[in-house]
């Protein structure tokens, strides 16, 4: 089994982008002038308030920090790194901590790079999603696809090796993006990690209006099959091992930080949106910025919404997070039939001897449906 990262685990939602992607139903705010100061300045208020709370009493240190959005390579670094030398004036970062920017490749420069790792950061997760440039059109990107492989050669060159590409599956069919060919383009960079998204219709995007109209038909589910298991083959084929659902990476380069979320370690989210979690506390806050810079700076609660899971809850949650993993759960979380049906089905992994059961990727993509009918 993975280790566990002990510690608070550390994100930070930077909202600003310069565009909405097509598909994106995320909390952010597109901006021509990116309010850089006026950020930090509402976190850091924010982080003021955290200081108090009864989790750093048994969890004092801060294991990963993680700085996602949203777009952070937006961000003025000089307010980047205010934020990450308060956090570390407050408190003890690990010395080997996982410090996680996500950056769009047209936002990589020699200059910014250099400046990331002066405040710490150590792992780049870079929104690349697809080498197809009409694709990256639809989608609404900046990037073309050459920025890609710039942006990992300019990282590397600052020593920033350790980086994630992310890429989109389950296109519609309709823009004949070749899924094999953006595979081998992904390898060809030699990344540490890889995180792949299935693509979903959420509501209130330009995709959603797209499929209401006609004008675009959602991939089959034996197409979206198809390229999810096709990932799994061409990564494992060369070293990659996916340790969970979405995210695949070579040895010894998991990401911390999500595994964090999986194994329900304890987390802090600061930013509008976030979400933190401590023990059987959630927490979320307010999504838009507008909302959030208005009540940082007025001194309101900056929480929008709260909730205390009970222990079927708890359950759930630990059985669903689990299963997401290679690491499984253990096998006597489910029925002798229901772990019986799944491994007959071909769903999950025959036993093993740590009595732990693991979904196969067949398994995994029925994830929510198996875990809602336990």
């Amino acid at each position: 089994m993975t280790a566990v990262y002990f510690g608070v685990h550390l994100y930070l939602h930077v909202p600003f982008c310069a565009r909405r992607c097509s598909y994106c139903d995320f909390a952010i705010a597109v901006r021509r002038r990116v309010p850089s100061d006026e950020f930090a300045d509402a976190v850091l208020r924010e982080w003021e308030g955290w200081q108090s709370h009864p989790a750093w009493e048994t969890s004092p240190d801060i294991a990963t920090i993680y700085l996602g959005g949203g777009t952070p390579s937006l961000l003025d670094p000089e307010s980047l790194a205010r934020i990450l030398a308060a956090v570390r004036r407050d408190r003890s970062v690990a010395a080997d901590a996982e410090v996680t920017l996500e950056a769009n490749p047209e936002d990589v420069t020699a200059e910014r790079c250099r400046a990331w790792v002066a405040m710490g950061v150590n792992r780049v997760s870079l929104g690349a999603q697809t080498f197809d440039p009409a694709v990256l059109d639809w989608m609404h990107r900046v990037h073309g696809p050459a920025r890609i492989p710039n942006a990992v050669a300019v990282l590397r060159e600052a020593g920033l090796t350790n980086v994630s590409l992310d890429l989109i599956f389950g296109l519609p069919e309709d823009l004949g993006r070749d899924w094999r060919r953006d595979l081998d383009a992904a390898l060809a960079l030699e990344p540490a990690h890889l995180s792949l998204y299935g693509l979903t219709v959420e509501p209130h995007t330009p995709l959603h209006r797209w499929a209401g109209r006609g004008e675009i038909r959602p991939v089959s589910e034996e197409r979206y099959a198809a390229e999810y298991l096709a990932a799994v083959a061409a990564l494992g084929s060369r070293g990659y091992a996916f340790y969970e659902v979405s995210n695949a990476s070579r040895p010894a380069a998991e990401s911390r930080h999500n595994r964090a979320y999986w194994t329900r370690a304890p987390y802090i989210g600061l930013g509008p949106s976030a979400h933190s979690g401590l023990g059987p506390e959630r927490r979320w806050n307010r999504r838009e910025w507008a909302d959030y810079a208005r009540a940082a700076t007025a001194g309101d609660d900056l929480v929008e919404g709260r909730e205390r899971l009970d222990r079927a809850a708890l359950r759930l949650e630990a059985l669903y997070l689990g299963l997401r993993t290679r690491d499984g759960v253990p096998e006597d979380w489910l029925s002798p039939a229901d772990a019986g049906r799944w491994r007959a089905e071909g769903w999950a992994a025959a036993p093993a001897p740590d009595r732990r059961l693991r979904l196969t990727p067949e398994g995994w993509l029925r994830l929510d449906a198996l875990v809602a009918a336990v």
